[in-house]
């Protein structure tokens, strides 16, 4: 796999055997592919460090992160993100009528996680730096943007009446809906911006009084016929940050769950929260 197109970091740990930079633009990666590609390279690192930096694996990290992709003007030198607008697009080389897009928030935070990660597994601090400094500002971004706040004016009153989170961002409209869910399905729209669920979802969702309004909007949404048990996870995920008890029965009784998810890590993140105010 060639991740030129996405991977805007260079490390200085990680020494490429190989300068191959991909020629077919026409491919559109997008930014929510490389959190899970970097997420298993620093699993990797920290299982197997020495076998990991003598591996093919190693070249597959550090390829777009050579000199070649850095300065190939077919490329911008942070990709995905938008240093005007601080967040990243999710739609890669792809055009569409309506602009840029972004649906999944989390996945984008996560992707500049997983890269600060690698960064910290090597003991490059320079990658690490970087890596969070665009979490960072990803993070800020989700909160203003997709994060619809009772009382707040950012959008027509109708609807920050109306609704709690943002489906899809575009550059010159927004939707309610999801690619792949219509609006009515409130538990796909705060699912998809907070999988996937791990330490740094606690920054993503640290406003406790907003999380409460997105859970509360969300809640009656799940007696709808033909709900998933794998979004309720994530709806619960959020419900025990300030319910601990609710959280943990709801996650309970679960009988299904989403893929990348488990009853192991609802655990871990319920039980986790249980000391929080």
């Amino acid at each position: 796999m060639n991740l030129t197109h996405i991977f805007p970091f260079k490390s200085k740990k990680l020494k490429s055997k190989s300068n191959n930079v991909a020629k077919d633009l026409a491919i559109a990666f997008l930014e929510y592919r490389l959190l899970y590609v970097n997420a298993i390279f620093e699993i990797i690192a920290l299982m197997k460090p020495v076998q990991l930096k003598d591996s093919s694996v190693s070249d597959a990290i550090d390829t777009p992160n050579s000199e070649t992709c850095i300065s190939n003007s077919n490329y911008t030198s942070l990709r995905c993100f938008d240093l005007y607008k601080l967040h990243s697009w999710a739609g890669g080389l792809t055009e569409f009528a309506d602009g840029r897009n972004q649906e999944s928030t989390s996945e984008a935070v996560n992707a500049y996680y997983s890269a600060a990660l690698i960064g910290m597994a090597y003991d490059d601090p320079e990658l690490a730096a970087n890596a969070l400094t665009l979490t960072s500002l990803e993070i800020l971004a989700a909160k203003m943007w997709w994060h619809v706040k009772e009382g707040e004016n950012l959008y027509e009153e109708d609807f920050t009446k109306e609704n709690r989170m943002m489906g899809v961002l575009w550059s010159n409209k927004r939707d309610s809906g999801l690619w792949f869910a219509p609006a009515a399905w409130k538990e796909c729209r705060l699912g998809i911006q907070l999988l996937p669920l791990v330490p740094i979802s606690e920054v993503l969702f640290s406003d406790v009084d907003y999380v409460k309004e997105l859970v509360d909007w969300t809640l009656l949404a799940l007696n709808r016929e033909g709900v998933e048990e794998g979004w309720k996870g994530f709806v619960y995920a959020l419900q025990g940050i300030y319910d601990n008890e609710s959280g943990l029965k709801n996650v309970r009784s679960l009988n299904g769950f989403d893929d990348g998810n488990s009853l192991t890590n609802l655990l871990w993140w319920i039980h986790s929260r249980s000391d929080k105010k």
